[in-house]
C-alpha cells in the first residue's frame, strides 16, 4: 500500500460530514422551499443586520480580551520551568475536561441576582450586580470558555523561541522592554494570530453560551440560525443563507489574519 494510500480514510470522513454538509448549506441558501432558484433568503437578512453586528462585536470584545489575558499568562509560563510549565498547563487544561454546557451553567449560578458574586458583594457591603442576562454575562462566559485557546497556541510558539537570540540581543544592549518588543512578539505573531482565530470563530458563532447567560436577551448569530432549524420560525432555507454568509465572513476574516501574519513573518526575517 502506498503511503497516499492512508490519507483515504481522512479524506472520506472529511467529504462526509465537511464537504457535503457544505454544499447541502448552499443548495439551502440559494432555494426557495419549492425548488427553485432565488436570492430572497440573502435579501430577507437585512432584518437580521443588528444581530450580525452584536454577533462580531461580542466576539470581537471576548477575543480582545483573551488576547490581554492570554498573552501575558502565555509569556509567563514559556519563561518557567519544566515542571512548573506542565503543571500550569494541566490547572489551565483542567476545565476543559469538563463539559462546556456544565461549565456555562456553573457561570449561571455565580452571576445570577442571587448568586454566589453577589453574596461575595453583599458580604463585604458593597451593591448587587446585574450581569446575568446581559452582554456582559455573555462575554464573561466567551472568555472563560475560550480563553485556554488563546493561551496554549501562544505559549507553543513562545517556549520555542530559541533562548540564544534573547541572550544576543541583550548582549548587543538591548534592554527587556526592547527584546520583548523588537524580537519575542514579532516571532510569537504566529501563536498570537492562531489564538484570534480559535478563539473568534467559535465566539461568533456560540448559542450556547448566549441562550444560557444571556437568557434569550442577548440573541447571536448562533441562535438566530438554531431557531430556523429548531425553533418555531422553521425555515432552514435562511438559515443556510445565514450560515453561509457569516462562514464568508469568517473566512475573510482568516484570510486577513494570514495575510497579516505572513507581512510580519517576512518583515521579522528582513
Amino acid at each position: 500500500m502506498k503511503p497516499k494510500h492512508l490519507a483515504f480514510p481522512y479524506v472520506g470522513w472529511m467529504a462526509v460530514f465537511v464537504i457535503v454538509p457544505v454544499i447541502l448549506i448552499i443548495i439551502y441558501a440559494f432555494t426557495t422551499p419549492g425548488g427553485d432558484i432565488s436570492l430572497v433568503n440573502f435579501s430577507a437578512m437585512g432584518t437580521f443586520a443588528s444581530i450580525f453586528v452584536r454577533s462580531f462585536w461580542l466576539a470581537i470584545i471576548s477575543t480582545v480580551i483573551c488576547l490581554i489575558i492570554g498573552y501575558p499568562v502565555a509569556f509567563v509560563i514559556s519563561r518557567e520551568g519544566l515542571r512548573v510549565q506542565r503543571l500550569m498547563m494541566m490547572l489551565i487544561m483542567l476545565p476543559m475536561w469538563m463539559n462546556f454546557l456544565l461549565r456555562t451553567y456553573a457561570w449561571m449560578s455565580i452571576l445570577e441576582n442571587t448568586g454566589l458574586l453577589n453574596r461575595l458583594l453583599e458580604a463585604v457591603g458593597m451593591p448587587r450586580l446585574s450581569i446575568i442576562n446581559t452582554q456582559s454575562a455573555v462575554v464573561i462566559g466567551m472568555v472563560y470558555n475560550f480563553l485556554p485557546f488563546m493561551i496554549l497556541p501562544i505559549y507553543s510558539v513562545i517556549v520555542k523561541i530559541d533562548r540564544s537570540l534573547v541572550d544576543a540581543a541583550q548582549d548587543l544592549g538591548a534592554n527587556p522592554a526592547a527584546v520583548f518588543r523588537k524580537l519575542i512578539f514579532p516571532l510569537s505573531l504566529p501563536g498570537v494570530l492562531s489564538g484570534v482565530m480559535m478563539v473568534f470563530v467559535p465566539a461568533v458563532s456560540t448559542f450556547v453560551i448566549s441562550q444560557l447567560l444571556g437568557g434569550g436577551m442577548v440573541m447571536m448569530l448562533g441562535d438566530l440560525i438554531e431557531m430556523q432549524f429548531l425553533g418555531a420560525a422553521y425555515n432552514p432555507h435562511l438559515g443556510s443563507a445565514i450560515a453561509l454568509v457569516m462562514m464568508f465572513i469568517v473566512i475573510v476574516f482568516m484570510y486577513i489574519m494570514n495575510k497579516f501574519g505572513e507581512g510580519e513573518e517576512r518583515a521579522v526575517g528582513l
